[in-house]
């Protein structure tokens, strides 16, 4: 099965914003056509093609839906396939090093230090921790095969 085409739309020239994210999503769709996908997903990613094709409201709503489709298509697709973005994994396990692991390190240091004020010392480490280990998932996932080469 055939992913459908995503229909230029000539107002989207005017807004920067709307522009970019069209851009990316466009990217995203030439991305899973060089895959192998099953059918289903491709209903379903067409179905949001179509959505976006046969939208009729403002810009800014398009946008929207723009931003809600790409976000739904991309879980669908880590979720079934294991397909991530580039630097997928480094965006949440920065968030994560830095909520995990800093800050216990902080109020660690904080604590033993007596000054409480030391408490942000941990998030850079935990930032660093982070940064580390998702740049590691990200390699191997683009080892594997299971990376498409988009950054969202």
């Amino acid at each position: 099965m055939e992913f459908k085409e995503l229909n230029k739309n000539p107002n989207i020239g005017q807004d920067k914003k709307l522009m970019d994210k069209y851009i990316v999503f466009e990217k995203l769709i030439n991305e899973l056509k060089k895959k192998d996908i099953p059918s289903e997903i491709v209903n379903a990613v067409n179905h949001h093609i179509e959505e976006i094709n046969f939208f009729t409201g403002s810009d800014k709503d398009l946008l929207k839906q723009l931003k809600n489709s790409q976000a739904a298509i991309l879980k669908l697709i880590e979720k079934e396939l294991k397909l991530v973005t580039k630097n997928h994994y480094r965006n949440i396990w920065l968030a994560l090093g830095m909520s995990a692991f800093g800050m216990p390190i902080g109020v660690a240091i904080g604590i033993s230090s007596g000054n409480m004020g030391l408490l942000a010392i941990g998030l850079p480490i935990g930032m660093a921790i982070g940064i580390f280990a998702g740049t590691a998932m990200d390699k191997k996932a683009n080892e594997t095969g299971k990376q498409l080469d988009v950054v969202i």
